[in-house]
């Protein structure tokens, strides 16, 4: 390309290094005639840098990872509450085996301090009340006959335990009628029956809860 007027912008092109990359702008190659005609190679300038989503080769550049979305930290688990009943450790209990009548109520004595009333005692003479057995914040009854405890005497055992402000347990050899039954676990009575080793068995929920959390839970 012969020049004819020499323009600033013109004599120079933007091209790229083929060894370091680098683009920047040089002189444009030009040949001089000795009739003082110039001619000037003509050069492909390099293109301008691609879009940000388009490589050099003309694909499209991979889609950069996201940064991960914060999220909120996991709650974490509640905490008890501090008036919460703890479940209480003991050790194992040791029966009493029951030949008697008499034997029945030292089984359930021995099981009620087991359970955390040591200063639980037998009453000096079974009263009218039907009370066995008596200790701070709590009142027993047993009942070592062979019948099935019966309606009026769970209720009597849970009179006895609103006049000492205190809980109220039972204890039966022979079990509970259905109606006795269904009375204890409105009034929240422990019921428990007991096998001829001494050992009683919780027979509704709120024995098992006195099982778990002892006298300091109630």
């Amino acid at each position: 390309m012969e020049i004819r007027h020499r323009t600033w912008q013109a004599s120079w092109v933007e091209v790229r290094c083929a060894v370091c990359g680098r683009q920047d702008e040089w002189p444009a190659p030009e040949s001089g005639c000795a009739c003082g005609t110039v001619v000037r190679v003509p050069v492909v300038p390099a293109p301008g840098p691609p879009p940000p989503h388009v490589t050099s080769l003309g694909r499209p550049a991979p889609t950069p990872p996201r940064a991960p979305t914060p999220t909120s930290a996991p709650a974490s688990a509640p905490r008890p509450s501090a008036d919460a009943p703890r479940a209480v450790l003991r050790p194992a209990f040791h029966p009493v085996t029951i030949r008697t009548a008499r034997d029945c109520v030292t089984a359930a004595e021995q099981y009620l301090k087991w359970l955390g009333y040591p200063d639980v005692a037998r009453a000096q003479e079974r009263t009218a009340s039907g009370v066995d057995l008596r200790g701070r914040g709590v009142v027993a009854q047993v009942d070592p006959t062979t019948r099935a405890t019966q309606l009026r005497e769970i209720e009597c055992v849970w009179l006895n335990g609103l006049n000492d402000s205190a809980i109220a347990v039972f204890f039966s050899l022979a079990g509970y009628a259905h109606d006795a039954r269904s009375r204890a676990d409105e009034l929240h009575i422990p019921l428990f029956v007991m096998d001829l080793t001494g050992t009683p068995q919780p027979v509704n929920d709120p024995a098992d809860e006195l099982i778990k959390y002892g006298a300091t839970g109630r």
